[in-house]
């Protein structure tokens, strides 16, 4: 999961720095997934350890933020769908399709997350 975890934040920061360069360079708040990659890549390079316990935190505190990821930009772009379905103008319909681009990035790693302690656990009980 150490490669995935890292796999998933370069997507992140190039998801922010995308944004950011796209938006102008004017509006900080673009860079918000990037500064979630860099938790998230920070987690991937510690989860390579050999020690499983330290691994093990690791990938909880990963998997904390990868659901923060996913619940609070989803909820923020919530809105603006909602207002978008009911044809009313969204005010910065970037933010929306960056929101909604995080959102989804994070749920899929968020499953994967769960699949893999699933699949663990699973793994420690049988032997």
């Amino acid at each position: 999961m150490a490669k995935t975890t890292i796999l998933f934040a370069a997507t992140l920061i190039v998801l922010g720095v995308g944004f950011f360069v796209a938006t102008g360079s004017h509006a900080p708040t673009a860079l918000i997934p990037a500064f979630f990659g860099v938790a998230l890549w920070i987690c991937g390079i510690f989860a390579g350890t050999e020690d499983s316990k330290c691994r093990m935190l690791v990938m909880h505190i990963a998997v904390t933020i990868a659901l923060l990821g996913f619940l609070f930009p989803g909820v923020r772009a919530l809105g603006d769908v909602l207002k978008l379905m009911r044809g009313q103008a969204v005010l910065r319909p970037l933010a929306m399709w960056e929101e909604l681009a995080m959102s989804a990035l994070c749920l899929v790693l968020t499953v994967l997350f769960v699949r893999s302690f699933i699949a663990a656990r699973k793994s420690r009980t049988q032997a």
